[in-house]
């Protein structure tokens, strides 16, 4: 299981490092050991650029962190992708007294927000390690070449959609100069295009097989999707029709909605939906859907930032997930109790503000909808004291339970992958670019797109169109927690700028207010503008 990424980077062996007040595409190596003779493998490099997005650096969640000067935590992919693109939306917000915590909160970040910091340079090394791969082993095999040229697309993308205008370069050792947004757009398909047909045939894995983790086909064509679903806003000149030929590569293929609810030998039933985000689902059928999951491993592949952040972070000890109404958590002993939904997200599900206080096990049937996992026994639904991890519901989306009911690898971090893609965001792409195509509605395939996801989830469906406004909304159901709302808003026209689009606290005011356009592009950080005469500051900054 998950062997990839298991014990390849022994600390003596590999240490990479990117300074954090740089972000010029050198990678420095040296061994731990000054005794060790160290000779990066190909294998071992390639994995190394898969491992940047689970990992935060050598040994796991206690071992050095990649990057010099900041601590694991706060470079954690998967845990900035949430704070960047959730906490600063209609759906999560944060009690903790981290700095730049409440800057997240109410969207009032700059250039010197440390965590913003530590994202932006998580991905700038990301984009180090596969220019370093792709200059010594780039003719070493053509599959992995194009996987690694993937990932540092992918990088780059995030980059782009996060930070707007930022350094690139492909060549190591080369100090980056600024490009342009819509220039690295046309540089991100012009590669994904490119680098498709050396990748692996669309093919769904489970845990056991050779090759999961890695992107295949349907990883392309997914990215693309969501690049011209965005070009709008990345260009200026919208894609519709490619946004929905490239969902539709991957609707068409073998990966598939997961749609098999399973009960345990206790009796726990456990929805389709749910199974996405436990702790084997790497092995209970649920991967047909994961086009990339980021591997976890409770023994051997451990960090603080991936799903056990999500999990302990959005979560104490007294929630409620199984119905014997007396297992308590979330199948981690984490539990930090900081992060939890706003009220406009329980909206979402109850449109009629009478969300119960119920337990996450009772939570789905009163929603009416599998997806609102969440608990609300001893808590308000309101954020009026942020610092109060009792005023805003928890989620339970993600747990380490697992449907055979076997204890996992470790009582304390999860087996529970991150599915960084997965196939339900092409439906949601597919509806989206009709309905914009077709004057606000959806036509009767996109009707019909949103309605598989719905069925998934035990929910009502529609016959008639859905318009735009129901879309966005249904983006939030499927997808809370999973880091795309912050641009599914700016995509809308519902982020910054002048808008009738009010969350509590947006802006900070309880009511919510608007707060300027130019808080849709986060800034450049201080330190990199310091060091590479090559930037300038992203306007409004």
């Amino acid at each position: 299981m998950k062997s990839y990424i298991k014990n390849i980077f022994p600390a003596a062996a590999l240490a990479l490092t990117l300074g954090m007040t740089s972000c010029s595409d050198v990678l420095e190596i040296s061994p731990k050991d000054p005794d060790v003779v160290t000779k990066i493998t190909p294998s071992q490099l390639f994995n190394k650029c898969y491992a940047n997005i689970g990992t935060a650096g050598q040994g796991g969640a206690n071992g050095d962190c990649d990057i010099d000067g900041l601590d694991g935590g706060t470079t954690g992919y998967v845990r900035q992708l949430f704070n960047a693109n959730e906490l600063t939306t209609d759906e999560a917000i944060c009690g903790w007294g981290d700095e730049g915590i409440s800057a997240f909160d109410y969207c009032n970040y700059d250039a010197s927000h440390p965590m913003l910091r530590g994202f932006y340079y998580r991905l700038a090394f990301g984009v180090t390690v596969c220019n370093e791969y792709l200059t010594e082993f780039g003719d070493n095999d053509a599959t992995m070449s194009a996987e690694v040229r993937f990932l540092r697309a992918l990088n780059y993308y995030e980059l782009m959609d996060c930070f707007g205008n930022v350094p690139f370069t492909t060549v190591v050792g080369e100090t980056p100069k600024q490009i342009k947004r819509a220039d690295l757009y046309a540089w991100l398909e012009k590669e994904l295009l490119e680098v498709e047909g050396s990748l692996s045939e669309a093919k769904p894995k489970t845990s056991s097989d050779a090759g999961y983790g890695r992107v295949d086909k349907a990883a392309a064509w997914l990215l693309l999707a969501r690049l011209y679903l965005n070009a709008e806003v990345y260009t200026g000149k919208a894609e519709w029709a490619k946004a929905q030929e490239y969902a539709k590569k991957v609707m068409d293929s073998k990966y598939q909605l997961y749609t098999t609810a399973k009960t345990d030998a206790e009796g726990q039933k456990w929805s389709a939906y749910q199974q996405l985000f436990m702790g084997d689902n790497g092995e209970n059928g649920s991967s047909v859907e994961a086009i990339f999951p980021i591997l976890q491993d409770g023994k051997n592949t451990t960090s603080w930032g991936t799903t056990l952040f999500l999990m302990a972070g959005a979560t104490d000890a007294n929630v409620v997930m199984k119905k014997d109404g007396k297992t308590t958590g979330v199948g981690t002993t984490e539990s930090w109790g900081g992060n939890r939904c706003r009220p406009d997200l329980l909206a979402k599900f109850f449109p009629n503000n009478d969300a119960p206080e119920a337990n996450a096990y009772m939570m789905p049937k009163n929603a009416g909808d599998d997806r609102a996992i969440f608990d609300g026994v001893g808590r308000k639904l309101e954020n009026t004291e942020v610092g109060s991890f009792t005023n805003g519901y928890a989620t339970c989306k993600f747990n380490n339970f697992r449907t055979d009911g076997k204890q996992g690898n470790s009582s304390q971090f999860p087996d529970a992958d991150f599915y960084f893609l997965r196939s339900a965001e092409a439906y949601l792409i597919y509806a989206e670019a009709d309905a914009r195509i077709n004057n606000g509605g959806t036509t009767t395939a996109g009707t019909e797109a949103i309605n598989a996801l719905r069925k998934r989830a035990n929910a009502t469906t529609k016959t008639t169109s859905y318009s735009l406004r129901e879309i966005c909304d249904e983006w939030s159901r499927e997808f809370y927690f999973e880091g795309l709302r912050r641009p599914t808003l700016i995509r809308f026209g519902y982020f910054g700028g002048n808008n009738n689009y009010k969350w509590q606290w947006k802006g900070g005011t309880i009511e919510g207010k608007s707060f300027s356009a130019t808080k849709n592009i986060f800034a450049i950080p201080t330190q990199d503008l310091t060091v590479n005469p090559n930037l300038k500051q992203n306007t409004g900054y």
